[in-house]
Order: structure tokens, then C-alpha cells, then sequence
């Protein structure tokens, strides 16, 4: 079956915000004389909204609800995306070029709030077709409810899908939800290789997620 629809995520894809995430938690914790750690950071990746501010109650210990740990997260990130807006190279050419070959759609776990912060600074609110936010979802990833909310949008088979993550939890959603799965790790928070065995491709830079690649995918080999 031929791909029709390519699905990007945002955290970690599109923009280099896992990095602003890792920061706003560390002084998130700082603030509160605890220390937010790397392995903490990778559970909460690619969480939904709500299973991340459980991680972060959690492991930090906090008396806080978890809407008052959503609510002061935002804000923290928000201020640094408006500071400056970390877009990894080749991300709007990425999904530029996509769409004239493929249908477009994003399906990010965050927040609504960020998430059309992000896409209106980057202008990219004017290329996807379809836009699935973290809070729209019943189940954040692993679970693959994000996904398959914006293949019935687009009203695409999973089997004729694909998608790009960053993340483990992302992963494990695409391969959940029946699509094929491109791994675009940062190199900040590179994947174990159980983890990129889920992958039907593995890629270092948005220069490598060609037409071509997914042709390729599509024809049934591992690339």
C-alpha cells in the first residue's frame, strides 16, 4: 500500500525543545531545592501533558497538584521559546518538501498552548494539514490515540502512514497505532538500540527524510 500521509512530531523533530524542557524542569527543581536529573528527563519524553507532570510529582516528591505543575511548566517554556525558538535545521524545508509529495499533519503530546506558540513563531501553523494537540488525545504515547486521532482527520489507513519521533514513547505510539516509524533522535538524548529497532528507519538530520527514504520504507525495506 502506498504512503499517503507523512505525521511529524514537533518536541525534538521539528524544534530542538527538549532541551528547553530539560532547562525549565531543572529550575523548576532548583527552585524548589531538588534536582531534576537526565534519566528523570528521558521518562517524561514524549509523555502526554499530564503523564509528564507525573513524573515530575513523582520523582521530585512535590505536594503540588498536577495542574499547578502543568500551569508554571507552560509559562517556563513559553518564555524561553519567545526568547528564541531552537528549529532544527532542515525542519520547515523538511515539511515544505513533504507536502508536495505527501498529506502533512503534526500530532505533538504538548500542551495546546505551546504547541501554537511554537507554530505560529515558526510559521509552520500554515503548512499542516492536520493538527493534533497533547490535550485533544484520551491517552498521551506510548498509547497511539494522538495518532490515529489525526489519520482519521486526514482519513488515511495506518498502513499507508508514516511518522517521525525523537522519543522511545514515540516510537512505541507509531508502531501501537499500525504506521511506519522514522527514529530522529536528538543527539542529546540518543536512543538505546532496543528502542531503534522499532524504527523501519533511522535518520541523523530532517536532510536525510527524503521522498526517496520513504519510497524506500514504503517497498518494505529497513533502512
Amino acid at each position: 500500500m502506498p504512503i499517503e500521509a507523512i505525521i511529524y512530531d514537533m518536541d525534538g523533530v521539528l524544534v530542538d525543545s527538549e532541551v528547553y524542557w530539560d532547562k525549565s524542569r531543572i529550575e523548576f527543581a532548583r527552585d524548589r531545592g531538588k534536582v531534576w536529573t537526565d534519566d528523570y528527563q528521558r521518562l517524561a519524553m514524549g509523555r502526554s501533558t499530564v503523564g509528564w507532570a507525573q513524573v515530575m510529582q513523582n520523582k521530585l516528591a512535590l505536594e503540588e497538584s498536577i495542574d499547578a505543575i502543568i500551569a508554571e511548566m507552560k509559562a517556563r517554556v513559553i518564555a524561553h521559546y519567545e526568547a528564541r525558538m531552537p528549529t532544527r535545521p532542515g525542519a520547515l524545508e523538511s515539511v515544505g518538501h513533504m507536502k508536495r509529495h505527501f498529506r502533512v499533519g503534526l500530532a505533538s503530546g504538548s500542551p495546546t498552548e505551546i504547541i501554537k506558540a511554537v507554530l505560529r513563531i515558526t510559521g509552520l501553523d500554515q503548512i499542516f494539514e492536520v493538527m493534533i494537540y497533547g490535550d485533544e488525545a484520551p491517552r498521551g504515547k506510548p498509547a497511539p490515540d494522538i495518532y490515529l486521532e489525526a489519520l482519521k482527520q486526514l482519513g488515511v489507513a495506518p498502513a499507508a502512514s508514516l511518522g517521525i519521533e525523537d522519543s522511545a514513547n514515540g516510537l512505541r505510539a507509531l508502531k501501537a497505532a499500525g504506521m511506519f516509524a522514522v527514529a530522529a533522535p536528538s543527539p542529546d538524548y540518543p536512543l538505546p538500540e532496543d528502542v531503534l529497532a522499532l524504527a523501519d528507519a533511522h535518520i541523523t538530520t530532517l536532510e536525510d527524510f527524503t521522498v526517496d527514504l520513504v519510497r524506500g520504507i514504503e517497498r518494505g525495506g529497513r533502512l
